[in-house]
């Protein structure tokens, strides 16, 4: 199923914004603005930008001490500005907001509509626990989870939040309910990415028939480690619109709502579903 019907309904374009962010929060920002302000001249009306954004340090407790109070900090300022500044809907990859506890943060998901408005906040529910050879990862050590699943409507439908890791639990996107969109901002390491990236986002947007479009971090970063990178855009029939393999750069295309539509007249599985 390729081909794609003429329709009279407007489509709307969408990027990912793909780094290889340092220990330098104000480094990541300007670079994260450059590249949003690419996106935004080639037409971006919404823009994701990759998990941990904004810093990857040398160590996980070195996130702890840049954390912000949700609802002010440079970061969440910075993700307002540069939304209000190009006028389109940002959704701030995650940073870290201050949790109850001491030592740890929640890994937060900021969406800022096209007046520089805050819409949503999502907190990252499932924390990723990875050990292979010499990699070796725990969020739980310095993330505290989020227990809420969380959207927004856009002017083009419904938009699923989910973080890296949440990628690998498909009941979470059911429990997103009917959307046009899910977004998920990552930074994928390089073997789990190389095995299972590709494969479990096509699945995510086949199996809820909605686009699917991932920001990730893609590169050497300057602490040692590597990330896949692959940021994409996916149509609701499982299908690549638009990749970028490694480096930093933009993903963008456009998202179709008659192709939505023509996906789910032609299989009906979201209609079809018997377990709640």
């Amino acid at each position: 199923m390729t081909e794609k019907s003429e329709t009279a309904l407007p489509t709307y374009r969408v990027a990912a914004i793909q780094m290889v962010s340092a220990p330098s929060v104000e480094r990541n920002l300007a670079e994260a603005g450059r590249l949003i302000a690419e996106a935004a001249r080639d037409g971006a009306q919404l823009v994701l930008l990759p998990e941990y954004f904004c810093f990857m340090g040398h160590a996980d407790t070195d996130k702890v001490a840049l954390r912000e109070t949700a609802g002010a900090g440079p970061i969440q300022s910075f993700l307002s500005d540069a939304a209000r500044r190009h006028h389109l809907w940002l959704i701030g990859g995650t940073l870290p907001v201050a949790a109850p506890e001491a030592g740890r943060v929640l890994n937060a998901t900021f969406v800022f509509d096209p007046q520089g408005h805050e819409v949503v906040r999502y907190d990252k529910i499932h924390l990723f626990n990875f050990v292979k050879g010499d990699e070796a990862f725990d969020e739980a050590r310095t993330i505290r989870p989020g227990t809420e699943v969380r959207g927004f409507d856009a002017p083009f439908g419904r938009v699923g939040l989910s973080v890296c890791y949440d990628l690998r639990f498909p009941e979470l996107y059911r429990a997103l309910g009917d959307c046009a969109l899910v977004v998920v901002p990552s930074a994928f390491t390089y073997t789990t990415g190389h095995a299972h990236w590709e494969t479990l986002l096509r699945a995510r947007a086949v199996e809820n028939q909605c686009y699917v479009l991932a920001a990730a971090q893609g590169g050497k970063h300057e602490n040692g480690r590597r990330t896949w990178g692959h940021s994409m855009l996916i149509d609701p029939w499982g299908e690549i619109v638009a990749v970028r393999e490694e480096g930093a750069g933009v993903v963008i295309g456009e998202l179709n709502p008659a192709r939505i539509a023509q996906v789910r007249q032609s299989l009906p599985a979201l209609r079809h579903r018997v377990l709640a």
